[in-house]
């Protein structure tokens, strides 16, 4: 059993950003800039509710400018939005967005954060949000990172009001604002008091703008700054440095243009002292606000006045100064604030050696994948391009790796080693920590702990406890040393801390130094080039069930469940079979499987019906493999994008399994693909003959041999020959065709009318997923399925989006429904008669409905595809 670690090294478990990602080399400019920061000690933290909603310009001005400490602090990680690169959707989408931020930060120099909220889709109100959110524990952990990191500022992008636009935004601006009081009353959640002390932050403002402004007011009393200067270490202004950190959020559409020149931001006071003159007004930024810390800034000072940039090595030896002075034991009297600084700027100073010697350090694994407990084969480098005196005298995982005697890095030469290690005795898989446990609607769940008994921080320990310092084992059996995460630690951390790393003890001039490395697999791509990918930990079979795929059953006809089973190591073998609800049987029933190499694939299939009693409804089927009597039942999904790090998910493998009574007419749907979504899948579930067509094809000649064309989400915003192929997608309607257009955004369409008639859209949508529904009298709810209120019932996140505010007199609606408090919207599904044919535009989240398996959303659509034929099929 691992156990716990005394909080002796608290410094080392904060999290390791940006993991997978080439080894970092510095500038000569960026290390002077490195080297005037240790020497402000200064916070500011911005609260807002999702990836993309922080100001990314003002957070580039204030880590790179006025070096401070900065960071952002998200509620939620972006999981309810929409995706404009892929198909990912909720738990991926998530994981995507969170990638996104790590990587805006790693250009704007500012630091991220999370609450464990879930971002469960658009809300109109902070009391919508709050009834989903659990609202004290989002609070606690607002508290808990600003205790962690101890601004000395806050700042919140939203205003507490409807002004804010969205729910989500609003509550991130009230929860800002009781989180600036509790970090400071230790009687509010005191049991994080046994990792950090309370905080108060100075002051708490808004960082407000001209789109914020009620008409007529004034903002000449509001408190400016100008964040669109020029760094020249940088070579850039902050409005540059800000359009490319912001053009990370790739999955939201957010490429932006770079800005020079003033840029004026402006701040309302909320809580917290006044300030007249500058957001930092009373604070001391200087090594004067801690016991002792003159001395720590003048020798900063002198190695900044003595920076040669033709030589940063030359620094070394008086950062070694730095580092020894903060290592000595201070007055007491503030020790809380100057155990803070002093582990922080120790941290930075060990960084700034680091990059002044050019030192690379590097464990990359010659497998992408290792299962637990399973050999791994490392190769370990470590190059000085200094001539700064530099050598190894250890190397360590959950044990010592290598070397038997020191070696010294000779200027200009890599020193390899290749050698053989047990990769871990946890079990654990790399699931990003907020995924391992099922969660609500509105919250995450993050695990009572989280073990490792290797990884970066596992090994600077043992580094540690071999150099004098006291430590328990993790096994006592085994003698491997590990690291357990609390719960609390946990929380707030953008990413899992590495589970695999190794420890480089490092002498600089007689010094000994720890650099933590994580082990990641390299690989050449013939167009990319070198590219770093996160070692994955993987079960010792993965068993993947198609992704987002319901099972619908519109009668009791078979269908095949193709299962993959995937081995994590050498010579897998056991047993398959399906879980499935009462009444429901599968063909075979079990079915044994045997995978001799590593990374071997193997696809059994099962043909699964409902038996003669199953009612209409939705359940699920769960795929489970027994290997010597151990259940596995998760997936493996990969996540690759260029301008993120690939990303290893394990999810469950279930699928919803959903049992219809359903009629459709016509057989043959053509369909076009705008942002990405699954619901071409879907329409094939229910036994419809899909094809997808490029834009090229969307002709009158082709599409006449479809009974519909069905219109992916976003796709009149995001494919432009839409624009040339309108008059074709007419004429196919004039001559007898059907068009079916799920949702567009109101902004940004390739041209000004998506349909035959006059159509305005407006951002209006119906966020309660249950909102009551009328139903009007109308053909398309008649046949060839009679629609009912039951029919949305079970929906997910949203009931539609992006609804029509005002419509042609030729278009019909359909249905109406509303949110709380709110008039009806009647534009969920228009339809419109033209020529011999139809066109219908629909904002229900059909998108998300069809792959989560809501029985309604299969016949609503069937409905929309069959509207106008006669005869049944």
């Amino acid at each position: 059993m691992i156990r716990s670690l005394r909080p002796l090294l608290a410094a080392l478990l904060l999290p390791l950003a940006a993991l997978a990602q080439t080894p970092k080399s510095y500038t000569s400019s960026e290390i002077l800039l490195g080297l005037k920061k240790l020497n402000v000690l200064g916070s500011v933290m911005y609260l807002a509710a999702h990836p993309d909603d922080e100001n990314t310009r003002l957070i580039a001005y204030l880590a790179n400018e006025r070096l401070l400490d900065t960071s952002y602090l998200s509620c939620t990680r972006g999981d309810g939005g929409q995706n404009l690169i892929g198909p990912e959707l909720r738990e991926g989408l998530g994981v995507i967005r969170t990638q996104e931020l790590l990587a805006a930060r790693r250009l704007d120099g500012g630091r991220q954060f999370f609450t464990r909220a879930n971002d469960f889709g658009f809300s109109k109100t902070s009391d919508e949000t709050f009834r989903i959110w659990d609202k004290e524990q989002v609070l606690a952990d607002m508290v808990w990172v600003i205790r962690q990191r101890r601004p000395d500022v806050l700042l919140t992008r939203f205003p507490p009001d409807a002004r804010a636009g969205h729910g989500h935004h609003q509550a991130s601006a009230l929860l800002a604002a009781e989180a600036f009081d509790a970090a400071g009353d230790p009687t509010r959640f005191p049991e994080q008091l046994q990792y950090v002390q309370a905080w108060q932050p100075k002051r708490l403002l808004w960082n407000t703008g001209s789109f914020f402004v009620k008409p007529g007011e004034n903002m000449d009393g509001y408190l400016k700054l100008d964040a669109g200067g020029y760094n020249p270490l940088l070579g850039q202004s902050y409005g540059e440095i800000a359009a490319r950190s912001r053009s990370n959020h790739r999955s939201q559409g957010f490429g932006s243009a770079a800005q020079r020149g003033e840029a004026l931001e402006y701040f309302q006071p909320v809580k917290g002292e006044k300030a007249t003159n500058d957001l930092f007004e009373g604070v001391d930024q200087t090594w004067n606000r801690v016991p002792g810390g003159a001395d720590v800034g003048k020798l900063i000072e002198e190695v900044i006045r003595k920076y040669d940039p033709s030589n940063p090595s030359a620094s070394v030896a008086g950062l070694l100064k730095v580092r020894k002075q903060l290592k000595k034991p201070t007055a007491r009297g503030n020790e809380g604030n100057y155990t803070y600084w002093k582990r922080e700027k120790l941290g930075q100073v060990e960084g700034m050696i680091k990059a002044c010697l050019g030192l690379h350090l590097e464990a990359t694994a010659l497998a992408v994948s290792v299962a637990p407990r399973q050999p791994l084969q490392l190769t370990l480098e470590a190059l000085n391009r200094s001539r700064v005196a530099v050598s190894v005298t250890g190397i360590y995982g959950d044990e010592l790796i290598s070397l038997d005697t020191t070696v010294a890095l000779t200027p200009g030469q890599t020193v390899s080693l290749r050698r053989r290690i047990n990769q871990s005795t946890s079990e654990d898989v790399s699931q990003p920590y907020w995924l391992r446990k099922p969660g609500t609607v509105g919250m995450y769940s993050v695990p009572e702990s989280l073990s490792f008994s290797s990884g970066t921080d596992a090994a600077i320990m043992l580094a540690e406890s071999k150099n004098g310092v006291s430590l328990m084992p993790a096994d006592e059996a085994t003698g491997s040393f590990g690291v357990v995460y609390p719960q609390q630690r946990l929380i707030g951390m953008p990413e899992n801390p590495s589970s695999d790393g190794v420890c480089f003890v490092v002498s600089v001039l007689g010094t000994k130094l720890y650099y933590a490395v994580p082990v990641q697999y390299k690989h050449t791509d013939p167009v990319l080039g070198e590219l770093y990918q996160s070692l994955a930990v993987v079960p010792p079979v993965a068993v993947n069930l198609p992704a987002a795929r319901a099972y619908v059953f519109a009668d009791a006809q078979p269908k095949t469940v193709p299962v993959t089973l995937r081995a994590g190591r050498a010579g897998v073998a056991g047993t398959l079979a399906l879980t499935l609800p009462a009444g429901w049987t599968s063909t075979p029933a079990s079915q044994s499987f045997a995978l001799a190499a590593k990374d071997a694939e193997q696809t059994v299939e099962f043909r699964v019906q409902p038996g003669p009693g199953v009612a209409p409804g939705k359940t699920e089927l769960r795929a489970v493999a027994t290997v010597a009597g151990q259940s596995y039942s998760r997936g493996i999904q990969t996540i690759q994008y260029p301008h993120i790090p690939t990303q290893t998910l394990f999810p469950e493998a279930v699928a919803p399994l959903v049992k219809l009574e359903l009629r459709k007419r016509g057989q043959n749907v053509a369909y076009l693909m705008g942002a990405g979504d699954e619901v071409p899948e879907a329409l094939r579930q229910i036994g419809y003959h899909v094809t997808l067509l490029e834009p090229k094809d969307l002709t009158a000649a082709t599409l006449k041999q479809y009974d519909a064309l069905v219109v992916g989400i976003r796709a009149y915003n995001t494919v432009d020959r839409l624009k040339t192929q309108q008059p074709e997608i007419l004429k196919y309607i004039e001559q007898g065709g059907n068009v079916v257009v799920q949702y567009v955004v109101n902004r940004g369409t390739v041209l000004p009318e998506i349909g035959p008639y006059p159509l305005t859209l407006s951002s209006d949508r119906v966020t309660v997923e249950d909102a009551p529904v009328t139903l009007r009298k109308h053909p398309l709810l008649a046949a060839p399925n009679k629609i009912t209120a039951q029919d949305f019932h079970g929906w997910v996140q949203e009931q539609g989006l992006y609804y029509p505010a005002k419509w042609d007199p030729k278009y019909q609606p359909v249905i109406s429904s509303s949110d709380p408090g709110e008039a009806a919207k009647e534009s969920a599904i228009l339809v419109a008669d033209y020529g011999k044919g139809h066109f219908i535009y629909t904002g229900l989240s059909l998108f998300r409905e069809l792959p989560a398996g809501v029985p309604g959303a299969y016949r609503i659509i069937t409905n929309m595809i069959s509207y106008g034929k006669e005869v049944a099929q």
